[in-house]
């Protein structure tokens, strides 16, 4: 059985493309596999709307950004 239903998945995928778009050349491998893993994370919680998604995976752009810079 899959871990995740269609709406989740579907929520998982707009937001990672959404959130990648906003990086250059769409995110790199390790990038864009970071934000996932956050957002599988919060959907295991039960934060899987597409609201908390978003800032789930804002957050992690943040922290890489940050990173990045540091």
């Amino acid at each position: 059985m899959d871990e995740f239903d269609d709406r989740t998945r579907a929520n998982m995928d707009v937001v990672l493309e959404e959130i990648c778009r906003e990086m250059s050349h769409g995110g790199d491998h390790e990038s864009r596999k970071f934000i996932a893993e956050r957002l599988m994370e919060s959907a295991r919680e039960g934060r899987a709307t597409l609201a908390d998604l978003n800032s789930v995976a804002r957050r992690a752009l943040l922290e890489l950004v940050n990173r990045n810079s540091a």
